[in-house]
């Protein structure tokens, strides 16, 4: 139910569940993102920048823990955005099965991709996470914590 102040104004604080294409659009905006993953049995999140390809999360990455957990694996990726202007803040979570990109068609088509790690070290594996949830929201920040560090 709204409150007084917002029949005023006519600003609601409501979330607004988003559409597949919606999330997928503000994903792509974001310069990173988060993969989570489970290592030993614990949850473990690794900052990685990313390309929507296709409806898919294409990233890059080095041998190591971060591949080994994710490949063949159901994983999930977090991106989020804050607009500092309109105070509004949204966040898409893809869930689905990471699979190391090997066949050389797939290769060579993954590399024209616009993703270039940051890091300096090799990261020559493609991942690419195939969906099977795709959720999004967007929500208006309330104005007692716009003052704050979001």
């Amino acid at each position: 139910m709204a409150t007084e102040h917002e029949h005023q104004t006519g600003h609601q604080h409501e979330t607004e569940h988003l559409a597949v294409h919606q999330s997928l659009q503000l994903l792509r905006s974001a310069p990173v993102g988060r993969l989570a993953v489970v290592i030993d049995g614990e949850p473990a999140i690794f900052p990685v920048n990313h390309v929507v390809d296709r409806g898919t999360v294409v990233f890059r990455t080095g041998a190591g823990m971060k591949l080994a957990a994710a490949t063949g694996q159901m994983v999930a990726y977090e991106a989020d955005g804050y607009d500092l202007q309109t105070g509004i803040a949204w966040s898409v979570v893809v869930t689905g099965k990471a699979r190391q990109v090997r066949s050389l068609h797939e290769v060579l088509e993954a590399m024209d991709l616009p993703v270039t790690p940051w890091e300096g070290n090799s990261k020559p594996h493609v991942v690419r996470i195939e969906p099977t949830t795709i959720t999004g929201r967007r929500f208006q920040i309330r104005a007692a914590a716009r003052g704050q560090q979001v």
